[in-house]
């Protein structure tokens, strides 16, 4: 089959990879969609010289489709033929603390990413383990539940953790896929939004998704802009989704005293001062990483039940065969999220 590989400097290449066999305790998933997440770029914009030095595998984290084989050890409770999926695209060695509780991508011994290391939902075919595997609901389409598998579900799970509720302003920095989902999610559970972003474009689709203010980046200083916009104070609780230096600065520096202030967003530093910045300001820092396949089933659930408009997140939709074309797109960092569709 073919597949999309992540060739470095900004090239897709179609090769060629073997149908996926699976094994006792493995399950071949049809894709029917397939995400464009922020994380992709780092593997799309690495040097090539550095990606010719690992072993070609297939792109894509945000996996979506159906059961088509299992393994003879796979139950039909297990991997119901036919069955929608959403795809957890980690996997572990499952006897470790953190596999036990499902947090596989904290194995210490065995954490596999898909889409990273191993083959990926950008091809037509993936073979995944039963644990995987989280039913899709009903009511949502396969490009949501490709969103949810990895971005919209990374906002949902560091929005919970932040205990975000309708007491709070809640400071986005990002509004890509996944600080749209963040402002779609908060908005569901109650919360004033106040996007951030240096793009006009993402800007305009925090408005269209809820945010009761945005803030231009590029054309005023942030935290005194969320300092104005909340009394002085600061915003209750901030996140972070940029990985940027600056950003992600500037996210504990937004946040009030006795906050709360959360990184998900990935790569680069910071640069803090921990006294003035955080020990004297009584602020609580947290770090978020994706989430666990329970906390996957409790976002798609939540998306059902108050109705969030997921949908409008997918704002280019491809052919696989048109990656190229997509990821020069989505690497212009204006767009929502691209997903790919399969027949």
């Amino acid at each position: 089959m073919k597949g999309v590989y992540f060739a470095g400097d900004r090239e897709i290449e179609f090769r060629d990879f073997p149908d996926p066999e699976p094994g006792p305790r493995e399950v071949i998933i049809a894709m029917k969609a397939s995400g464009m997440c922020g994380s992709d770029l780092h593997g799309y914009r690495a040097p090539r010289s550095v990606r010719q030095q690992r072993e070609p595998n297939i792109g894509g984290h945000e996996p979506c489709g159906e059961v088509v084989a299992r393994g003879s050890a796979v139950t039909e409770a297990e991997a119901p033929m036919g069955q929608r999926m959403m795809i957890y695209h980690y996997s572990g060695c499952e006897k470790c603390k953190m596999c036990q509780i499902g947090y596989y991508q904290m194995c210490p011994t065995e954490a596999k990413v898909y889409g990273g290391m191993y083959d990926g939902g950008h091809a037509p075919f993936m073979k995944v383990r039963p644990y995987m595997m989280v039913p899709l609901p009903d009511e949502l389409s396969a490009e949501e539940g490709a969103a949810i598998s990895c971005g919209t579900g990374t906002a949902y799970m560091a929005i919970k953790r932040l205990n975000v509720s309708g007491r709070d302003t809640l400071a986005i920095y990002g509004q890509g896929p996944v600080g749209l989902s963040a402002t779609m999610l908060a908005k569901a559970m109650g919360a004033r939004v106040i996007g951030v972003d240096v793009g006009v474009e993402r800007l305009d689709l925090a408005k269209e998704f809820g945010a009761d203010e945005v803030v231009d980046a590029s054309e005023v200083d942030p935290v005194e802009a969320i300092r104005e916009l909340t009394h002085g104070d600061g915003a209750e609780a901030t996140l972070d989704c940029t990985g940027n230096p600056t950003a992600r600065a500037n996210t504990v520096r937004s946040a009030q005293n006795w906050g709360r202030a959360c990184y998900v967003g990935e790569g680069n530093n910071v640069e803090l001062n921990p006294s003035p910045d955080i020990i004297h300001r009584q602020l609580t820092l947290y770090g978020s990483w994706t989430f666990n396949p329970v906390g996957m089933a409790e976002c798609a659930r939540f998306v059902v039940d108050r109705n969030v408009p997921l949908k409008k997140l997918l704002t280019h939709r491809f052919k696989l065969e048109e990656a190229e074309a997509a990821y020069k797109l989505f690497d212009t960092q204006t767009t929502g999220k691209g997903v790919f569709l399969f027949d």
